[in-house]
């Protein structure tokens, strides 16, 4: 017999997919939707960008990120809700640096690299003193200008170019791999909220007050970001849904109020589709959909990073305590953009003996098209990353274990005016497949939190679609 139940489909079994799959089945409101869901994945395992896996003795050393924002409340609710309460922790208070003419620790009250007080600048030696003079006139400018939805060009006009260089661009282009002089300032939240004041300077002190003392930044469960994607997996399918792997989509087209979705394994018809995969890929299985849509997708482009792990000796490490990492500006960069002393940074992260587990990021956004980091082999990025440490903070590094993963094309760059691009998008589709959403890092924030608020939000709005419908059936 035919089931019955409205199905959906999500494409991607990233953190956005198996959310969106376990929202659909476990609503917020506690109601028990009748609905079948199915994930589809082209790879052999689930979770994305996030992978743990066993490092220097430790069960579990992630190879993507290695946490989420804790004040963002979805992320933390969802983690707890399927059951890793007591297997939470944050941070140790070990503090990061950024490396200009040596190391500097990274001033206080600082909002996404954003100066909320002139007191912290005057006492770093990051900065020139031209550099803090021209920083120090931000409260008394006037208010900004046409900044084109650039992160740099607000920074510069606001603070100069020293701000946007050693502080703004570094925290920034950090978390997405970016060149912020080319990237959209309405999709870094943070940012975006200063903007609405005459003063940016004051505006920043100003929430930074009312945020207070809101407790931990960050927050993860102590076996690695690989036990949430682990736990939302069982979830999923405990309560009935389907997760296929090493199954692509190559089409999806209208069939009546639904759709159908044909793969290279078996063909499916749904009454609702979630899209939660990269935007390039996603362009090719939506032409048959929209093409004006698919030609919107496609252009979008993603930065390549790779992340060295190492597990290095010797007393010189000694040097690092107390330090959680450092961030690489641009014009001090080669290929290492940012190193975390995870040891340093995770109580949990401590091997048995006195080695360290380190782990180092290169590659990024607006680097030189013949310096593709990772399409080198693992010796050359492994001396790669010894060598710039050495000159970064003249400790000789000496790497007894390594673990190199390449995230090819993995980072979408936000470009300005990305999210009235993902408007454009999301109205074809409410006007030409209606049930059809875009979701996940391609459209509106590539940090774990936010993906989860998306994947939340678009599971909340096909169950209401479906009910309107009249699809839901007791």
């Amino acid at each position: 017999m035919t089931d019955p139940r409205a199905h959906v489909v999500i494409v991607g079994a990233g953190i956005t997919g198996l959310t969106a799959a376990h929202r659909l089945l476990n609503p917020l409101d506690g109601s028990s939707p009748s609905v079948r869901v199915t994930v589809i994945e082209s790879t052999s395992r689930v979770g994305g960008k996030i992978r743990t896996s066993p490092f220097a003795g430790i069960d579990g050393v992630d190879e993507g990120p290695d946490s989420y924002l804790a004040r963002v409340p979805a992320a933390g609710r969802l983690s707890r809700e399927v059951g890793l309460t007591d297997a939470l922790t944050n941070p140790t208070d070990a503090h990061a640096s950024i490396v200009h003419g040596g190391l500097h620790r990274i001033p206080d009250g600082l909002m996404m690299g954003v100066p909320t007080g002139a007191l912290s600048l005057a006492r770093s030696g990051l900065l020139s003193w031209r550099g803090k003079a021209r920083a120090a006139l931000e409260p008394i400018l006037p208010s900004s200008g046409d900044h084109r939805d650039s992160v740099g060009n607000f920074i510069r006009q606001r603070f100069g170019r020293e701000v946007h260089e050693l502080l703004v661009d570094p925290l920034v282009g950090g978390i997405y791999a970016a060149d912020t002089a080319d990237f959209s300032l309405a999709t870094v939240p943070q940012l975006a909220d200063l903007a609405h004041g005459r003063s940016v300077l004051l505006t920043a002190r100003r929430r930074r007050a009312a945020a207070g003392a809101a407790g931990p930044v960050f927050e993860t469960p102590r076996a690695g970001l690989g036990a949430l994607t682990a736990a939302l997996s069982g979830s999923i399918e405990r309560r009935g849904g389907t997760i296929l792997t090493d199954v692509m989509v190559t089409g999806i087209r209208r069939a009546g109020r639904s759709y159908a979705i044909e793969t290279t394994s078996t063909n499916l018809d749904a009454d609702s589709v979630i899209v939660a995969s990269p935007a390039a890929a996603s362009a090719s299985f939506l032409r048959p959909l929209s093409t004006e849509l698919s030609d919107l997708l496609a252009p979008t482009e993603h930065a390549s990073v790779v992340m060295v792990t190492l597990r290095a000796t010797g007393r010189a490490l000694a040097r690092f305590e107390g330090m959680s990492g450092y961030l690489v500006p641009k014009p001090d960069q080669k290929r290492v953009t940012a190193a975390s002393f995870g040891s340093n940074k995770w109580s949990h992260w401590k091997p048995a003996d006195d080695s360290m587990i380190m782990r180092v990021s290169l590659g990024r956004d607006g680097a030189p098209t013949h310096d593709l980091v990772h399409e080198w082999d693992d010796e050359r990025l492994v001396r790669q990353v010894v060598d710039e440490m050495r000159e970064h903070t003249g400790v000789d590094v000496t790497p007894t274990e390594h673990r190199v993963t390449r995230w090819e094309h993995s980072f979408p760059q936000y470009r300005p005016g990305h999210l009235g691009r993902v408007d454009t998008m999301e109205a074809i589709l409410n006007a030409e497949a209606p049930g059809v959403l875009l979701s996940g890092a391609s459209m509106r924030g590539i940090g774990i939190a936010s993906c989860i608020t998306q994947a939340e939000s678009a599971a909340a709005s096909v169950l209401a679609t479906l009910e309107a419908s009249g699809h839901l059936r007791d």
